[in-house]
């Protein structure tokens, strides 16, 4: 469903001595929209347009909770991606968030994809991926995952504990071979939350290499005659905001592949580093420079193997926030505005089931009032959801409008990635919509759940 919505009207004022009109183009610093889709301007009325869509008229014509995605700013990641790594393997990471569409604009990028169950496989096979261009990993695949993987002819699938070599072996039919990659834990500590910390030996991902685990598993799947190690994968967490932890990494897989090579006598062909690349929430907030991670990351890996006397693996990374996530903006409704304990609490039509990281991960937005001139003090106020915990908590001490009311439309931005792919139906609500936007056109790409969606699973008494 394509339904085309009115773009805001553009300054149009004409370049000195050319007698030709030039479009004005708003710096979005300026504009407070540093953390919001490139495309992001303001309209009149206090709108703000995204994709040359208005934010305003998306809300009213779909209703909220609403998440808007800008299909430019995800093919432009993408794209960022694939310039900076441009010998490398550039895995989609799906968990961030994963439809058809997405998937589709992923593969005509040219990235592949990286996903972690068979309902996220199976989806991205049906819609036209190519299955040797897509990898499997999980610390607790189920054997569905894994039996699927082999059937779809899945290009790589990543062991991720000793257990899961030999249930693999077990789903290959006789005469095949399937490709795999070893996850490993390189002992760095990096991620901007102990939960999304996974480079460690004290979390449940991967198998340690200070231990010696990782070694005893590579003796374990060169024992296995269907199964072909290609190479070790890592993921050192997410929210990493400096190249540094990457490098480290690097430098400790080579080491073992040095090992590997000592003592089996092979040269594995690739390294997969995941992915965890930080983005900004908050304007002024730290991001990870991509072509910096890619230049250091390459200079390692090759001064790493010429000291090791290695061939120089094929790189794989994963990235998957840092695509998704400041491609979408999520709007609610404010339902309602109240006073107590010296706090202003903001509660609107969304919340947890919609996005708990705040509630998981402590993370901090930049919500903005839209679709109506305001004034122009603000005060802090916390913005809480609908539902029924009182961790239910969007955005606290946030600076906002001191003259904001029911009815108002509040944007979150950043909101493409661990938002719509972990919502969930607490209370009974479904989940939101999400619409793509594209040349001032606004299309459906999921619908709302309804109480009918949830009721059609409800078949015992």
């Amino acid at each position: 469903m394509s339904i085309s919505l009115t773009p805001a009207p553009a300054e149009t004022p004409r370049v000195p001595g050319s007698g030709v009109p030039s479009p004005v183009i708003p710096d979005p610093v300026a504009d407070g929209l540093s953390v919001w889709p490139a495309s992001a301007r303001t309209a009149p009325g206090g709108d703000v347009t995204v994709g040359g869509v208005s934010m305003a008229e998306a809300a009213d014509r779909f209703g909220t909770p609403l998440y808007v995605l800008d299909e430019a700013e995800v093919r432009a990641r993408c794209r960022t991606y694939a310039a900076a790594f441009a010998d490398a393997d550039v895995l989609y990471a799906a968990k961030a968030y994963l439809c058809r569409a997405v998937a589709h604009w992923v593969r005509e990028e040219g990235l592949g994809l990286d996903v972690c169950s068979a309902g996220e496989l199976e989806l991205a096979i049906t819609t036209g991926f190519p299955p040797e261009r897509i990898v499997l990993h999980g610390n607790a695949k189920s054997r569905d995952d894994l039996r699927t993987a082999v059937r779809l002819g899945v290009g790589r699938i990543v062991i991720d504990s000793a257990t899961e070599i030999a249930r693999l072996a077990t789903l290959i039919p006789p005469g095949d071979r399937q490709a795999v990659l070893l996850r490993v834990v390189p002992g760095v500590v990096a991620g901007g939350h102990p939960s999304i910390r996974t480079g460690t030996d004290d979390q449940k991902f991967g198998l340690s290499i200070a231990d010696g685990s990782a070694q005893h598993a590579v003796d374990r799947i060169l024992g296995q005659p269907r199964l072909q190690l290609l190479g070790l994968h890592c993921h050192i967490g997410s929210q990493v905001t400096t190249v540094k932890p990457y490098v480290a990494a690097v430098r400790r897989l080579v080491g073992l592949l040095a090992r590997i090579r000592d003592q089996h006598g092979i040269t594995l062909p690739q390294l997969d580093i995941g992915g965890g690349h930080a983005v900004a929430y908050r304007p002024g907030e730290p991001a990870l420079d991509i072509p910096a991670l890619a230049a250091q990351v390459r200079a390692e890996l090759t001064d790493g193997c010429s000291r090791n006397g290695l061939p120089v693996p094929r790189l794989s990374i994963e990235p998957g926030r840092a695509i998704i996530g400041p491609a979408a903006v999520a709007l609610y409704r404010v339902l309602t505005v109240k006073l107590t304990g010296g706090r202003t609490l903001v509660a609107v039509d969304g919340g947890l089931g919609d996005n708990p990281r705040p509630a998981l991960y402590g993370v901090r937005y930049a919500p903005r009032l839209v679709g109506r001139t305001t004034s122009p003090r603000s005060a802090p106020a916390t913005v809480v959801g609908r539902y029924c915990e009182a961790g239910d908590i969007l955005a606290t001490d946030a600076p906002l409008p001191d003259d904001l009311r029911a009815g108002d439309l509040l944007a979150f931005p950043v909101a493409g990635a661990y938002h719509l792919s972990m919502a969930a139906t607490y209370n009974m609500v479904g989940r939101p919509p999400l619409i793509a936007v594209a040349a001032g056109a606004a299309r459906i790409l999921v619908r709302r759940e309804s109480l009918a969606d949830l009721s059609a699973r409800d078949i015992g008494m």
